[in-house]
């Protein structure tokens, strides 16, 4: 029905109604795969005890050694020692 609409309004041009059409099927399945895409549900958390990323920073109060930890067991783990002493995290709170 519409394209028979398009087609009397376009003057009888069954060539390029043909190919509108084919790029208008193809625009609308891109756009909703890439809709979709927006649409899926946040991963579950790993069962307790995987690791899971993290993005840490830790300094040594004593000696100033910086540690990065990208992996752990917990969101927010036990910090690491260094010098005999806990280090102090310093990654911002907006970070964590």
């Amino acid at each position: 029905m519409i394209a028979a609409a398009v087609l009397a309004i376009s003057g009888g041009d069954v060539f390029r109604v043909l190919i509108a059409l084919v790029a208008m099927a193809v625009l609308l399945k891109v756009g909703m795969n890439v809709l979709g895409g927006f649409a899926r549900p946040i991963p579950e958390p790993p069962e307790p005890g995987e690791l899971r990323k993290v993005r840490l920073v830790y300094r040594c109060s004593i000696c100033a050694t910086e540690v990065r930890m990208t992996m752990a067991n917990d969101e927010v783990p036990e910090p690491p020692r260094h010098c005999m002493e806990d280090m102090d995290l310093v990654t911002p709170v907006e970070d964590l």
